[in-house]
Formats: C-alpha cells, sequence, structure tokens
C-alpha cells in the first residue's frame, strides 16, 4: 500500500523543498569537512561552497513563512551538520572569503600602527631639537611610543626600541614634572631614538611589511 505523505500539490512542493533544503545542508557540510581535510582545492571549495550557498538563501527565501529557523529545522529533523549551519546561517560566505577578508583587514590594522610608530619616533626626535626637554613634555611622548611599539605584533619584546624607551619612561618617572634633561642626556635620548628608528624601519622588511 503506498503512503502519500501529502494530500494535495502545495503539500508535495513543500515536502520537495524540505528535501532540497535538507540536501543542501548535507552536501555543504561534506564540502566543508573535504575542505578542512584538504581533499579538495581552495578554489574549488570556494565556487561549490557559492553555488551552495546561493540555492540556500533561494530556497529559505522561499519557504520563510513555513521554516522562520533554519535551526528550528536542523534540530527537528536531527541533521548534525554544525560546519554547515556555520557556513550558511551564521557566515553566509566561503570559508575562503572570511580567510581573505582576515587578512586584509591584519594587513591594514598592521599598516596603521606601523605608521603610528613612525609618526611617534618623529615627533619625540623633532619635540628634543626644539629643545622640548621638561620631564613633562617629554614622557608623554615616549610613553605614546612606547605604546605604540608594543601594540605591533610582529616585533620582539627584546626589540632595542622597546627596551629603550622602557629605560628611559623609568628614568623620567624617578624626575620631577617641571626637571629638565641635560643637554648631555637630551643628546643621548635623540641618539637612541634615532637607532631605535632605524632599526624599526629595518625590521619591517622582514616582517613582510
Amino acid at each position: 500500500m503506498e503512503v502519500k505523505l501529502w494530500n494535495d500539490k502545495r503539500e508535495r512542493e513543500m515536502y520537495e523543498n524540505f528535501a532540497e533544503l535538507f540536501a543542501i545542508i548535507k552536501a555543504t557540510e561534506k564540502l566543508e569537512k573535504a575542505y578542512v581535510r584538504d581533499i579538495i582545492s581552495p578554489a574549488e571549495y570556494e565556487t561549490e561552497c557559492q553555488k551552495l550557498i546561493a540555492h540556500f538563501k533561494t530556497l529559505s527565501s522561499t519557504l520563510k513563512d513555513i521554516v522562520p529557523s533554519i535551526e528550528r529545522f536542523h534540530d527537528t529533523y536531527k541533521i548534525d551538520c554544525p560546519a554547515a549551519l556555520n557556513r550558511l546561517v551564521t557566515s553566509g560566505v566561503p570559508a575562503t572569503v572570511e580567510h581573505r577578508a582576515a587578512a586584509a583587514m591584519s594587513a591594514t590594522t598592521s599598516a596603521a600602527i606601523v605608521a603610528e610608530c613612525v609618526q611617534n619616533f618623529i615627533t619625540a626626535m623633532d619635540s628634543l631639537k626644539l629643545n622640548m626637554v621638561a620631564v613633562d613634555q617629554v614622557h608623554p611622548l615616549l610613553s605614546d611610543l612606547s605604546a605604540s611599539l608594543n601594540k605591533l605584533s610582529i616585533l620582539p619584546p627584546d626589540f632595542e626600541g622597546k627596551t629603550k624607551m622602557r629605560e628611559w619612561i623609568a628614568r623620567l618617572s624617578k624626575m620631577g614634572a617641571a626637571d629638565e634633561l641635560t643637554e648631555q642626556q637630551a643628546r643621548q635620548l635623540h641618539f637612541d631614538l634615532e637607532s631605535s628608528y632605524n632599526s624599526f624601519m629595518a625590521a619591517l622588511p622582514t616582517a613582510g611589511t
């Protein structure tokens, strides 16, 4: 005896759409696992993933009144495809696209910090040339420079500029705000800044900047 899952054309279409949605989720899960295991190339993965995401968006839009929650559909039919849910619902773009976006953002952020470091180096050196040698003038400049250097992850903890700035900040912290650097101290600080700046610029190509 044949058992019908539907009573009319509308119900039949609904179940067919359910089956297609189920198939898309399952296929996406398999694709995600294949990509993670290097079974397919990133280019192949991206092409197929974009197709599945496009089909998913079209189908989920069609079913939005019947299936308001894809997560609930996933749980109701015990599909058990967490990677597919993440890709289709949470992310909405292939993993390769996410990785490129993250890399671009990281590069942009690093470039901004490098520019900030350069500016702080130049400001500190120029201030000394203008004879701004009071502790309350020099200390904030060196603190800003030290902070920007510490934000740049490509520089090792023992980088010359970091250690030199820490030493000078510690020295200035023991002096009064109105105290001034002697001519010899100012000259030494300028030398340390210039040396650190040159080391900083030399370190950038090594880090792939």
